[in-house]
């Protein structure tokens, strides 16, 4: 955690503009649950969820704003114009998409007031996705590791950063490279968040063109699906925003709706 940042108190999501819910009408996975899709089973551990009810025709989109140190300074080196995919959003809104956005929180000192924009638009929850995007088992593609002494801190330190630009955000949170074990997930337990998996990866990043994006999710998408692509765009997942169309279209050709991560697990 950063000098000076306060000391988290788990809790339950509460309201917000984007759709979160409330504790009294749908709390966060307790991790002694066992009765939601998808979740994780044991006690003593980071409740994990990998898809909602199979039963409903709803599909959650969620993007991933990765920023990585190496990226950063790719940025200031201006090797790199920018990390905030602006088109992806404007598709997102012209198209009406609910979606759930899991923000790092190097992304968010870069662009707060992306971050606040973004929270402020009831199409969108956001969620964490580690401050820096080291990853929380070893061998998590070519990711960093976090080691196990500051697993705690790292997570916390970007929800606190959420949570200065955002007030009452989600508790959803989602593990860099969707990698983590028993380790990982009882050290995170007392943050007091849930952790989003990756049902149907988007293999949007570093993708040649948007075809096989659209491909790989519409191949692999289905009721209850937690579709993973990136909100970043740059250099590491640059087709994206071509992409998406084709896929809203074709999800809801289907005749699936789609909704944030937060409306997947009402089960409406």
């Amino acid at each position: 955690m950063a000098p000076g940042a306060p000391t988290l108190t788990p809790r339950s999501p509460s309201a917000t503009p984007s759709g979160t819910p409330t504790p009294s009408s749908t709390p966060t996975p307790s991790p002694a649950r066992t009765d939601r899709p998808g979740a994780s089973r044991a006690t003593n551990l980071m409740p994990v969820i990998q898809h909602g009810p199979r039963g409903p025709q709803r599909i959650a989109l969620t993007f991933d704003a990765d920023l990585t140190a190496s990226m950063r300074r790719r940025l200031q080196a201006g090797t790199v114009k920018s990390y905030y995919n602006d088109q992806l959003i404007a598709e997102l809104r012209a198209l009406r998409v609910p979606a759930t956005l899991f923000l790092t929180g190097l992304w968010m000192e870069q662009y707060p007031d992306r971050t606040r924009e973004l929270a402020k638009d009831p199409l969108f929850e956001l969620g964490t996705h580690t401050y820096d995007h080291r990853a929380f088992t070893k061998h998590c593609y070519t990711l960093g590791t976090v080691p196990r002494a500051e697993m705690l801190t790292d997570v916390r330190r970007a929800v606190v950063q959420l949570d200065r630009l955002v007030p009452n955000a989600t508790r959803w949170f989602r593990f860099p490279g969707g990698c983590y074990d028993g380790t990982a997930l009882h050290e995170l337990a007392p943050a007091g968040l849930t952790a989003v998996g990756l049902d149907v990866p988007g293999a949007d990043g570093f993708a040649k063109s948007p075809d096989p994006i659209v491909k790989q999710v519409l191949s692999n998408a289905r009721d209850g699906s937690i579709v993973v692509l990136h909100m970043h765009g740059g250099d590491n997942a640059p087709y994206t925003d071509e992409a998406i169309g084709p896929i809203v279209r074709g999800l809801r050709a289907r005749g699936y709706e789609l909704v944030t991560v937060t409306e997947l697990m009402r089960g409406r």
